[in-house]
C-alpha cells in the first residue's frame, strides 16, 4: 500500500496554482486551467435518477503536462513539481513523456517550463533551460545551485497566491 503522504505528494503545490489561475482568469490577465487526466470510465452505476458514480475506471493515455492555456498572445504550458530534497531535484521526476512533449512545445514557440517547490522557495525553470541541462550533463539530479542561479524565482502573495506569469514575464518577455 503507497504512503499517504506519497500519494498527495504534489497537492500543495498544485492547490496554490490553481487558486492563482483562477484569480489571473478572473481578472483575464490570462486563460490557463488544469488539464484534466483522461481516463476511460470501465464501469458506471445509478445509485438514483439524478446521479452516477464511476466506479471503475483506468487511464486512457499518458497525460503530458499539468496546465496549459493564452497569456499575452502566447500557447504556454507548464507542469508542476515538489522536491523534497534540499540539494537537488531528481530529473525521474520528469517523465520521458513529458521531456518530449517540451522539446515540441519548444518547437512550435510555445512557453513552456517547470514550476518547482523546493527548500521551501518557489522558481520557473524554462524547458529550454531543462533540455540544455540534461543535453549537456551526466547528472541525474539538477542540483539546487543550478536552480537558483537558472531558475526565476516565483514570490508568494495574497492575490494571487503564486505570483507565477511575473516570472513568465521575467523569462519570456524581458521587459
Amino acid at each position: 500500500m503507497k504512503n499517504s503522504s506519497y500519494k498527495n505528494r504534489g497537492m500543495f503545490l498544485e492547490n496554490i496554482i490553481n487558486e492563482s489561475n483562477e484569480y489571473y482568469n478572473s481578472i483575464d490577465k490570462s486563460l490557463i486551467y488544469k488539464k484534466p487526466t483522461p481516463i476511460k470510465v470501465l464501469n458506471v452505476t445509478y445509485p438514483n435518477n439524478k446521479s452516477h458514480l464511476i466506479d471503475k475506471a483506468v487511464y486512457s493515455s499518458i497525460s503530458t503536462l499539468d496546465y496549459n492555456g493564452i497569456y499575452r498572445g502566447k500557447y504556454i504550458e507548464f507542469d508542476a513539481k515538489e522536491c523534497h530534497s534540499k540539494t537537488s531535484f531528481p530529473l525521474e521526476n520528469i517523465k520521458p513523456h513529458q521531456l518530449e512533449h517540451i522539446k515540441k512545445v519548444i518547437f512550435q514557440k510555445g512557453i513552456v517550463f517547470l514550476i518547482i517547490f523546493m527548500n521551501n522557495e518557489f522558481f520557473l525553470l524554462k524547458g529550454e533551460d531543462i533540455i540544455e541541462f540534461i543535453n549537456n550533463n551526466d547528472r541525474k539530479s539538477i542540483n539546487f545551485e543550478y536552480l537558483e542561479k537558472y531558475g526565476y524565482k516565483i514570490n508568494e502573495s495574497y492575490l494571487p497566491r503564486l505570483k507565477y506569469l511575473d516570472a513568465v514575464d521575467k523569462a519570456y518577455f524581458k521587459e
